[in-house]
């Protein structure tokens, strides 16, 4: 029998490093209000009452509802929640009057926690996802296309990618991710064999053939859009890599991503030369202080994480609120500029994580779409990190896209909330032992004991054997104990007695004499 490999549910070690992921940015909350105002915050005990709440339900509902979930998914989701809380509140303590940016961040983290609670107590297995691919697409791709619509859609910082609903902000994007991901998934599991067929043979690749282009040619058209109407390289690199990532993994064929690279390109540089806004945003990324006045928010988060250097200005030491708009798109800068370049390191060493535990679930998954599934939230949480990472340190150009779980947006923070309570729910039912075929525990009959039931059955007469020859002798017939009254019983005893008998031999006659008559 191979071996099989049992995991254990580890809920023990998830509440250890809970308790750090808790422990750290209220620490870092407690020293930015010693070295602001020298003394401990007026709301310690509430603060610590709230914020260890939080940790403990989300522990107890994975507990509960996924007891052999990836014991590091959530303490890695909540110390970077709390940490991008912790900082913050520190950005608050830069205006005057002093804001309330942080507790309204605690709220949307309750908001975000009840949202995770919810897809805990009704999803209770990932496989009921893949019914609808179709549906789910549209209304993906409905979702990510809303900020277009007018009067509905918002430009800021010029980039086109919220929707403004009565007094509240919407990134549609972040939702849009787990649908277009769930629909990625859900396509390419039916589809993957065709995708797979190889066309003509060029320069040692393997082209698609032009049938099968049409669902890679949509998604092209949909990034150019986002990046032509949306104004934001980001969202369209974002969503584009994604079906080009899963694409190449169902059906391993390198020239999918090889084509979608080189259809994205030859978009992006002719977006580059029709629309001036897109010059102005690569101008940005390559040339940022030749115009001041433009880039100055790239600006100064280059000369914040230069002051930081190696480990920092320390918590409350820094100038990180000179920053435009540091509480969401840059605050990975202002961990730069106060944690320096080693907490930069840690932060993104911890999202490695997540989606290295992402793509452990996807190897360890049996069916194709939770394979599929599990690396396209990986991938989407990845790129997505990439994307807002690199556009702060100058590595891409900057877009208006979040950091997960760090950045100031209840729409950020509840989409990549139900991200994680997929992940976990991924990650409990592969990992949750079950038996094999052929594993079937063998139930003992030996001290079980024969009955005999009588049946209403008409009455069988056993026709009598004839009697073997004198010269024969049979073995003699196992003695069979029959009770009157049971028919079924005497006719089966019968057939095991004829069963029994020899048929006589043949008479042995003598030669006849020479000479007659045969």
């Amino acid at each position: 029998m191979s071996d099989v490999v049992v995991y254990r549910k580890r809920r023990g070690v998830e509440l250890s490093m809970l308790v750090f992921a808790l422990a750290l940015p209220f620490a870092g909350y407690l020293l930015t209000e010693i070295n602001l105002h020298g003394q401990l915050p007026a709301l310690l005990i509430p603060a610590a009452l709230v914020w260890t709440g939080i940790g403990l339900a989300a522990h107890f509902i994975v507990r509960w509802r996924w007891p052999y979930a990836d014991p590091l998914l959530l303490p890695c989701a909540i110390l970077l929640n709390g940490l991008g809380i912790a900082m913050i509140h520190r950005l608050d303590q830069m205006n005057n009057p002093i804001q309330q940016s942080a507790e309204r961040q605690l709220v949307w983290t309750v908001i975000a926690l009840v949202g995770f609670a919810v897809t805990a107590f009704v999803l209770r297995d990932y496989r009921i996802l893949k019914r609808f691919p179709y549906l789910m697409f549209l209304a993906g791709m409905v979702v990510l296309l809303l900020p277009m619509v007018p009067g509905l859609g918002k430009e800021s910082h010029g980039a086109r990618i919220w929707i403004h609903i009565g007094p509240y902000d919407f990134q549609p994007a972040e939702l849009a991710k787990l649908l277009l991901v769930i629909a990625f998934a859900s396509y390419l599991v039916d589809k993957r064999e065709v995708l797979a067929l190889a066309g003509r043979r060029v320069l040692g690749f393997d082209l698609p053939r032009i049938r099968d282009l049409g669902p890679i040619l949509i998604m092209w058209l949909a990034s150019i859009a986002v990046m032509v109407f949306q104004k934001d390289l980001g969202t369209s690199m974002l969503f584009f890599g994604l079906f080009v990532a899963m694409l190449y993994l169902a059906t391993e064929r390198p020239s999918w991503p090889i084509f979608g690279a080189i259809l994205f390109l030859a978009g992006a540089y002719g977006a580059y030369l029709a629309f001036d806004h897109v010059k102005v945003r690569v101008s940005a990324w390559l040339f940022p202080f030749a115009d001041w006045d433009k880039n100055y928010q790239i600006i100064v988060a280059q000369f914040g994480m230069a002051w930081g250097g190696l480990i920092g200005t320390g918590w409350g030491q820094g100038r990180p609120g000179l920053i435009p708009v540091a509480k969401s798109d840059m605050i990975f800068a202002a961990f730069g500029e106060e944690l320096g370049v080693t907490g930069m390191l840690a932060i993104v060493l911890v999202y490695g994580l997540i989606v290295a535990r992402g793509l452990r679930m996807a190897i360890a998954a049996k069916d194709p779409f939770g394979k599929l599934l599990a690396a396209g939230l990986a991938f989407v949480f990845a790129l997505q990190v990439f994307t807002i990472i690199g556009g702060v340190t100058r590595l891409l150009p900057l877009t208006g896209l979040t950091t997960p779980f760090a950045s100031q947006g209840g729409s950020s923070l509840v989409a990549n909330y139900l991200l994680l309570a997929l992940m976990l729910l991924i990650s409990h039912q592969v990992r949750r032992p079950e038996l094999t075929p052929g594993e079937t525990p063998v139930v003992s009959l030996a001290d079980d004991r024969t009955q005999v039931i009588s049946t209403p059955a008409a009455r069988v007469h056993a026709q009598p054997a004839p009697a073997p020859p004198a010269s024969v002798s049979p073995p003699a017939p196992a003695s069979v104990t029959l009770e009157p009254s049971n028919d079924i019983v005497e006719a089966l005893a019968a057939e095991a007695t004829q069963a029994l008998d020899v048929p006589p031999a043949e008479p042995h006659l003598p030669d006849p004499p020479k000479g007659a008559d045969r």
